[in-house]
C-alpha cells in the first residue's frame, strides 16, 4: 500500500511538472497556418488564415507592407488568429487601399516567428492587346486566330463564330489555353465572323470581329512542308500547365513530331498532343525544362522543317535541412543549418524574432548564408532564428530556437585585463581573477586574434587557475592585436572580460643572402634572393670597398623589388669587400659580406674554359677517329665483295661459251645475270676456295704483296 501510495505520489509530481514545463504540448512556436496569396473582388469580403502551435500563452498580430496592423473598424483581426476585410477597397476615401502584402507574427515568450508574405490584390481585367484579324484563305489550306488579354485572375477565352459558341468536338477544330484557335482543312462553311470573350471575378470582355473569308483551291500540286507558328519561349512554375504550340503546312499535309534538343525522352505521363501537332504537358516538374523542337515532316520522305522554344518550370524554395533548436551554455557557439533547394536557387535570409538579422561581431553567416554561426554566446543572444528561403517562384520559412543555459554560482567576468608589448613578436597578458565564485574556476582561456581579422580568426590559449598573466608569443611584427579572457567551471564558462588592444614592435629585417659572380676581370655582379623571412623591408643598401682600406664606396639604395647589381671599373689586383643589408622605418638589419678576388676568380674562370675547350678537342678528335675507321672497315669490305664479283665473273668465262655478236665480243646480258645470281647464291663456296694463297695469288694480282715487288 505504501509503495502504490509513493507511484501515485510520483505520478502526480512529474504530470504537474509536464503541465508547468508544457512538455505535453509542441514546445517550438511555429506556424499551423500561414496566409496566402489573394485575388479580390472590390466590395467583397477577404479572410487571411493564420495560426499558430507553442506555448501558451501566444499573440498574433498582423502587418501590411511591413507596418503593424490594429483593429480599425473596417479591417480586424479574428479571435483564431486570421485577419478579416468585410469590404474589400482599390482606392479608399483617405487615398489609401487594402491591397498589398500581409504577413503575420506570432509570439510567446520564448520569442517571435513571421509568416511568409501574401500579397492581396484586386481583380481586373484589362482591353484585348492582341485580337483576330480578317484573313482569306484557300479551302483545304489551315486558319489561326488569336487573342490575348491581362487580367487577375487569368481571364477565361471562349471563341464565337457568327455569333454562337464555337462547337468544340469538332476535330478541325483546336482552342489552346493560350487564346489561339485553330482550322484544319478549311471548307467553306468555316467561313464567317470570329471573336474572342474573356471572363474572370472583374467581368467579361469582348474582342473586334475577323472575318473569314475561304476561297476555292487554286494549286493542289506538291508543297514543301512549311511551319507557320512554332513554340514560344515558355517560363512556368511546377504543378502549371504548358502547351507549345506548332501548326504546320504543305500538300501532302505534313506529320508534326516532338522532341528535345538534349535526346532526353519526352515521356508519356502528362503528355498530350492537341489538335494536329500542339505538345501540351500538365503537371511540370523542374525536369520539363529544356528545349523542345517541332518537326513537320513530309510524309515518306526525310524532307522537314523544325522550330524550336525554351521551357523553362521554376520551382519554390523548398527545406532539404530544416534548422533544429538548441540550448548552448553562456560562453559557448551555437550553429543554425538551413538548407533549400529551388528553381532559380533560393537566397536565405535569416530573422531574430522576427527582425532581419545582420552578420555583426560575433554573429556570423557563411555558405551563402546557409550557415549561421554565433560565437561567445551571451543571455541577449536567447531568441528564435528563422530560415526564409526566398526565389521568384515562392517562399517557405522555418524556425529554430536558441535557450541560453546559464548555470547559477558561474564566476563573474575577469577583471583588469591589460596588454605589454614586449618584442616584435610577443604581448604580455595580465588580469585579475573575477570579483565573484570563483571557487569552481579550473582555468582561464585568453582569446586572441588580429584586429583587421574577423572572428573566426580567433584562437586560444589556456592556462592554470592560478596563472593572472600569459605571454603570447610568434606574433607578427608592428601588428594590433585584440585580448580578452574568459574563466572556466566545470559547468560552463564565465561572462567575457573587457577587450584590450595593444600592437607589436616593429623590428628590422633579417639578414639577405648575398651571392657573388664575377662578369670579368673588372666587373662583378651581386645578387640576393628576395624572402618573406626578410620581414617588412622599404629595400637594400650595398656598399664595397678595396681591402684593407677603411671606407666603402656606398650605400647604393636599392628598392626592395632589386634582386641584384652590377659593380664595374674594379681593379683586378686587389681583394674586394661587398656588403649587403635590408632596411625599414625601424632601421637597418644584419648585414652579409662576402670577399672576391678578381685576379684569382678570373684565372680560375679561364681555366675552367680552357680545360672545357680541350675537352671538346678531345671528343672532336674522337668523333673523327671513329668515323675514320668505320669508313675503313666499310670501304674493306665492299671492296672485298667487289673482287670475289669479278672473279666468278671470270671464271664463267672462261667455262661459258662465247657468243659471237656484238661490240668487243662481250657475253650475253642473259649470261651476265645469271654470273650475278652465281655470285650471290655461292659466296659461301668462293669463302672456301680463297684460302689457298696461289689461288688468291692468281685471283688478286694486285695484292699488296705485288705491289711491295
Amino acid at each position: 500500500m505504501a509503495n502504490g501510495g509513493c507511484l501515485w505520489c510520483f505520478a502526480l509530481s512529474l504530470s504537474l511538472i509536464i503541465s508547468i514545463l508544457g512538455l505535453g504540448q509542441s514546445v517550438e512556436l511555429a506556424f499551423t497556418a500561414e496566409p496566402s496569396d489573394e485575388v479580390a473582388v472590390p466590395g467583397e469580403p477577404v479572410t487571411l488564415l493564420c495560426s499558430a502551435d507553442g506555448i501558451q500563452p501566444i499573440t498574433i498580430t498582423w502587418r501590411k507592407n511591413g507596418a503593424p496592423l490594429w483593429d480599425e473598424g473596417n479591417v480586424f483581426p479574428l479571435p483564431n488568429g486570421s485577419f478579416y476585410i468585410p469590404f474589400f477597397h482599390v482606392n479608399k476615401d483617405d487615398g489609401t487601399s487594402d491591397q498589398g502584402e500581409y504577413d503575420c507574427v506570432a509570439q510567446n515568450r520564448f520569442g517571435t516567428v513571421v509568416s511568409r508574405k501574401a500579397r492581396v490584390q484586386a481583380a481586373v481585367i484589362s482591353d484585348f492587346h492582341i485580337y483576330p484579324q480578317d484573313a482569306t484563305l484557300e479551302e483545304g489550306g489551315v486558319a489561326r486566330f488569336q487573342c490575348q488579354i491581362n487580367g487577375l485572375p487569368e481571364p477565361d477565352i471562349v471563341w464565337e463564330r457568327s455569333g454562337e459558341i464555337i462547337d468544340t468536338e469538332n476535330p478541325r477544330y483546336t482552342l489552346l489555353p493560350t487564346g489561339v484557335l485553330q482550322i484544319t482543312a478549311l471548307q467553306a462553311d468555316d467561313a464567317g465572323t470570329f471573336r474572342c470573350v474573356a471572363s474572370n471575378a472583374a467581368g467579361v470582355k469582348y474582342s473586334p470581329e475577323a472575318v473569314l473569308t475561304v476561297t476555292g483551291p487554286h494549286y493542289t500540286g506538291y508543297k514543301d512542308p512549311m511551319i507557320l507558328v512554332g513554340p514560344e519561349n515558355l517560363t512556368k512554375t511546377i504543378h502549371q500547365t504548358a502547351i507549345l504550340e506548332c501548326m504546320a503546312t504543305g500538300n501532302p499535309r505534313p506529320i508534326v513530331s516532338w522532341s528535345r534538343l538534349d535526346g532526353r525522352p519526352i515521356g508519356v505521363e502528362g503528355i498530350q498532343v492537341l489538335g494536329t501537332g500542339n505538345l501540351m504537358i500538365s503537371d511540370l516538374t523542374v525536369h520539363h525544362s529544356g528545349i523542345y523542337v517541332c518537326a513537320a515532316n513530309k510524309p515518306g520522305t526525310r524532307v522537314r522543317r523544325t522550330a524550336q522554344g525554351r521551357l523553362v518550370v521554376q520551382a519554390p524554395a523548398e527545406f532539404v535541412q530544416h534548422p533544429q533548436s538548441i540550448s548552448r551554455p553562456v560562453g559557448t557557439t551555437a550553429i543554425f543549418t538551413c538548407l533549400a533547394q529551388g528553381e532559380p536557387p533560393p537566397q536565405i535570409t535569416w530573422l531574430k524574432n522576427g527582425q532581419e538579422l545582420e552578420p555583426r561581431g560575433h554573429i556570423k553567416l557563411k555558405n551563402n548564408n546557409s550557415s549561421l554561426t554565433i560565437s561567445g554566446i551571451s543571455q541577449e543572444d536567447e531568441a528564435i532564428y528563422q530560415c526564409i528561403a526566398q526565389n521568384s517562384a515562392g517562399s517557405s520559412q522555418a524556425s529554430a530556437r536558441l535557450s541560453v543555459i546559464w548555470a547559477e554560482g558561474l564566476p563573474g567576468a575577469p577583471q583588469d585585463v591589460t596588454a605589454t608589448t614586449i618584442s616584435s613578436t610577443s604581448i604580455q597578458v595580465s588580469w585579475k581573477e573575477p570579483m565573484e565564485n570563483t571557487q569552481e574556476i579550473i582555468g582561464y582561456v585568453v582569446h586572441i586574434r588580429k584586429t583587421e581579422d574577423p572572428v573566426q580568426m580567433e584562437y586560444q590559449e589556456a592556462v592554470s587557475k592560478d596563472t593572472f598573466q600569459q605571454s603570447v608569443t610568434d606574433l607578427e611584427p608592428s601588428t594590433s592585436y585584440i585580448f580578452y579572457i574568459k574563466a572556466y567551471t566545470s559547468r560552463g564558462a564565465s561572462k567575457t572580460s573587457a577587450s584590450v588592444v595593444q600592437s607589436t614592435l616593429g623590428e628590422v629585417p633579417a639578414v639577405p643572402s648575398l651571392y657573388i659572380k664575377v662578369l670579368n676581370s673588372t666587373a662583378i655582379q651581386a645578387a640576393w634572393e628576395p624572402s618573406i623571412k626578410l620581414g617588412q623591408n622599404e629595400g637594400f643598401k650595398l656598399y664595397y670597398r678595396k681591402v684593407p682600406q677603411p671606407d666603402y664606396t656606398g650605400p647604393m639604395l636599392l628598392p626592395s623589388n632589386v634582386t641584384a647589381y652590377n659593380i664595374c671599373q674594379l681593379d683586378p689586383l686587389v681583394v674586394y669587400e661587398v656588403k649587403l643589408l635590408a632596411f625599414n622605418q625601424h632601421g637597418d638589419g644584419n648585414s652579409t659580406v662576402r670577399f672576391v678576388y678578381l685576379k684569382e676568380a678570373s684565372a680560375r674562370a679561364g681555366d675552367e674554359q680552357r680545360a672545357k675547350s680541350s675537352t671538346t678537342g678531345i671528343i672532336i678528335g674522337i668523333h673523327i677517329g671513329v668515323t675514320c675507321i668505320i669508313f675503313c672497315v666499310l670501304f674493306l669490305m665492299f671492296g672485298y665483295r667487289g673482287r670475289l664479283m669479278k672473279c666468278k665473273a671470270s671464271q664463267d668465262q672462261m667455262s661459258a661459251p662465247q657468243v659471237v655478236g656484238g661490240v668487243n665480243g662481250r657475253i650475253s646480258h642473259q649470261n651476265a645475270q645469271n654470273g650475278a645470281t652465281l655470285i650471290d647464291n655461292n659466296v659461301s663456296e668462293l669463302k672456301g676456295k680463297v684460302g689457298d694463297l696461289n689461288e688468291m695469288e692468281h685471283l688478286f694480282p694486285h695484292s699488296p704483296r705485288h705491289r711491295s715487288e
